[in-house]
């Protein structure tokens, strides 16, 4: 995708605009299987609340997908974009037994983390097989809002557990078709999934009818030029390895699963924002931009840093700038970063912006949340509208006084 059509785009439809390039989550979809090639049994679950557009989704469906979900809400989205149930995984933290049910009615996987809730729900639906999620009390991720494999997280069951696991399962009679780990996300070290894998081998080995392995993702993306990535294609060489001679040691194909979300579609995605106005104090330059956090979150959640392109002025001379939102609070997407000189109505474009941010958006200060665009096939297509007042209002209940 040209910078051009990225400035047709902000023309036609309007900033603050989300874009996603088609063909980049085709290119690393292909990747990511292409790395695990001498991996009889492959399945790729993207994992939807990365971006849960539901064409996005039907054109990652066409691609060979499946899908991890976290809510009732995001099986019903995949179900209506045309996921068979056996192609769906639903891995939710602290839901209700009763959410957990219902789902199960639908006949998707289901993949359980707490003790307590297996025994509920084995209980009352031997008959089903479930996934048990194992926490492999692992650090691992580029922060600590985004690890979620260690000691004290809330996720999965702790591997110290395991003897209390087996006994709830022998006295349930459930039927554990699958084991799952994942230990954060922007993860580089293939030493720390390696790490990870043996101990995800030894407690699977505890198991006997096992039909798949999952071992979540958290491959890290660059940011920015030059920025640090996961080696896929050596992590591909080391695991696969290992994993088949694991189906050997075990005596059956199993499936090897990943649930890659920021993978697939991270870098397909920008952000358009037009600049507002340009501030100038004692110390610094703002370029003040039509959107802020409600937006855009993640440099302000997570301290992630995006390059930021002036596509209207590209080839100028850089200068400093901090680039900022217009919420009623500090909403800073950039300090002091070098980008090329900026004027009043150029449209910058926020690189990194398909994982984690739309799916993040809200309506602070009353702000309408942006459009979606795909782009297919040197095509540009409205997958989202931009939100009007009506959009704001639809489901308040207004009394008079």
């Amino acid at each position: 995708m040209k910078n051009s059509d990225l400035l047709k785009i902000a023309k036609n439809f309007g900033t603050p605009t989300y874009v996603y390039d088609a063909s980049k989550i085709q290119s690393q979809y292909l990747r990511l299987t292409n790395s695990f090639s001498t991996v009889k049994n492959l399945r790729i679950n993207y994992a939807v609340k990365a971006l849960s557009n539901i064409s996005v989704l039907k054109y990652i469906k066409n691609l060979g997908a499946g899908i991890d979900t976290v809510s009732v809400q995001e099986v019903i989205v995949g179900l209506k974009a045309g996921f068979s149930p056996e192609k769906i995984i639903y891995t939710p933290n602290g839901v209700s037994i009763e959410e957990i049910e219902k789902v199960a009615e639908m006949g998707v996987n289901i993949n359980i983390d707490n003790l307590s809730v297996l025994e509920q729900f084995g209980s009352q639906n031997p008959d089903i097989p479930i996934c048990i999620r194992i926490n492999p009390h692992v650090m691992a991720g580029g922060n600590n809002k985004i690890s979620v494999g260690h000691i004290d997280s809330k996720f999965g069951i702790s591997i110290h557990q395991i003897p209390l696991l087996l006994r709830i399962i022998q006295n349930t009679n459930i039927k554990v078709n699958g084991i799952h780990m994942h230990t954060g996300s922007d993860i580089l070290d293939i030493e720390v999934f390696i790490h990870a894998a043996e101990i995800l081998f030894e407690a699977a080995s505890k198991f006997k009818d096992l039909d798949f392995i999952d071992f979540g993702s958290g491959f890290k993306v660059p940011y920015f030029p030059g920025d640090n990535e996961t080696n896929i294609e050596e992590l591909g060489k080391k695991l696969s390895k290992r994993f088949n001679e694991f189906c050997l040691e075990y005596g059956k194909e199993l499936t090897l699963a990943f649930e890659p979300g920021k993978f697939l579609v991270s870098e397909a995605g920008n952000f358009l924002c037009s600049v507002n106005s340009i501030k100038q104090t004692t110390s610094t330059v703002f370029a003040q931009v039509d959107s802020g956090f409600n937006h855009f979150v993640r440099p302000m959640m997570y301290g992630s840093s995006h390059d930021i392109i002036n596509i209207s002025n590209p080839k100028d001379k850089e200068r400093f700038y901090s680039v900022v939102g217009y919420i009623c609070e500090t909403d800073t997407f950039a300090n002091n970063k070098r980008i090329s000189t900026i004027s009043e109505g150029d449209v910058l474009c926020f690189k990194n912006a398909g994982a984690y941010c739309f799916t993040m958006a809200s309506n602070y200060n009353s702000r309408y949340k942006p459009s979606e665009i795909l782009f297919l096939n040197n095509k540009s297509i409205e997958i989202r509208k931009r939100e009007t007042i009506e959009d704001i209002l639809k489901n308040q209940i207004e009394i008079d006084f």
